[in-house]
């Protein structure tokens, strides 16, 4: 009993010298000496060390106006807070699994000739950076402007940053928790992310996408030659945000699909038009429209005859044709006999 009514009296005094503000008296003694400013992440576990020596009698650890741990004692509830050593030469808690509303000062106390001596250490809580609020996917027309959010929690406060995945794209568009952009082009669609860094942990990242609509432009169609009989096709290539939708026309008559000797192919940037069996019919101008919500456009392309030449051996001088090879061999025999007759006169 006794022993319990002096370690309240020691703690009362040491909490009522402690929130009268008396000064760490650390130039005419060694002790009590706390430690240095103490870091840690959260969730981690802090220790606060106290260096004593023999001629302490009492010592408590209090948080704010709080005692913590009085000797061997503990008076908080908090099971986070445990002794880790009561020697001679060092008292020191730790709490475990430690958050941010644990940061502060922590006050060493001691008592030694009946005058208690405080020394203080501040325990700094670390927070990894977490992105707490981030603009949705957005859709927008050509020419609109757009403004992306992004805004994080940490400690120290995390710096926010914002950049374009593109290929094209070059460091980062924003070093701040808004990204404006206005007039945007359909260059600048596609993913945009934000990264929040504090040197605590690695760097979290969101990711926005931003879909830039434009009408349909056409950027290839060529026209096709193709001799009767033969397979022909005509293609139409359009770039559209939403993908457009193709149609073909002849003469202002829509061709469609299933259609005698025609297959109408579109996918979600060409269109295709086949012709199995060309026939005069099917030569002449046609017309592959483009559209989307925005607006559509247009292009003609010719499928015309492509006519064959036959192609005749080239017969060189003293070329022989196969209908008369006989009559051309008896006639070189004839025309070879005269000379050979006057050679054989000549010689005799």
């Amino acid at each position: 009993m006794h022993r319990s009514v002096s370690w309240a009296i020691f703690a009362g005094l040491a909490a009522f010298f402690l929130l009268q503000g008396v000064p760490v008296r650390s130039g005419d003694a060694t002790f009590p000496k706390a430690m240095d400013n103490v870091t840690v992440r959260q969730g981690e576990s802090a220790t606060l060390r106290c260096s004593v020596d023999n001629r302490v009698t009492r010592v408590a650890w209090l948080n704010r106006s709080s005692i913590l741990y009085a000797g061997n004692d503990k008076w908080c509830l908090d099971p986070r807070v445990v002794l880790l050593s009561n020697t001679k030469t060092e008292y020191s808690i730790q709490i475990q699994d430690v958050d941010v509303y644990d940061e502060g000062p922590y006050t060493c106390s001691v008592q030694t000739d009946n005058h208690p001596k405080t020394s203080r250490v501040h325990l700094i809580v670390q927070v990894s950076p977490k992105i707490v609020e981030i603009s949705s996917d957005i859709s927008i027309n050509e020419g609109g402007n757009i403004s992306l959010t992004c805004i994080a929690t940490g400690r120290p406060d995390p710096t926010i940053t914002w950049r374009h995945i593109s290929p094209k794209a070059v460091g980062f568009v924003s070093e701040d928790e808004y990204l404006e952009i206005t007039g945007i082009t359909r260059e600048q669609s596609g993913e945009y992310e934000c990264s929040a860094s504090n040197d605590v942990a690695a760097p979290v990242v969101r990711r926005v996408k931003v879909t830039v609509n434009y009408p349909p432009y056409i950027s290839d169609a060529k026209s096709t030659g193709v001799p009767v009989g033969q397979k022909g096709i005509l293609q139409c290539e359009a770039s559209a945000v939403p993908a457009a939708e193709f149609q073909w026309y002849k003469d202002d008559k829509r061709l469609v699909e299933g259609q005698k000797g025609v297959k109408v192919e579109s996918k979600a940037f060409f269109s295709r038009l086949t012709f199995f069996n060309v026939s005069e019919q099917d030569y002449g101008n046609y017309t592959c429209v483009a559209s989307n919500k925005l607006g559509n456009t247009n292009v003609s392309i010719i499928l015309y005859e492509e006519t064959t030449t036959a192609l005749t051996p080239w017969k060189g001088p003293g070329a022989v044709h196969d209908g008369n090879n006989g009559t051309s061999r008896r006639a070189g025999c004839i025309g070879l006999l005269p000379l050979l007759l006057l050679h054989l006169l000549l010689k005799f």
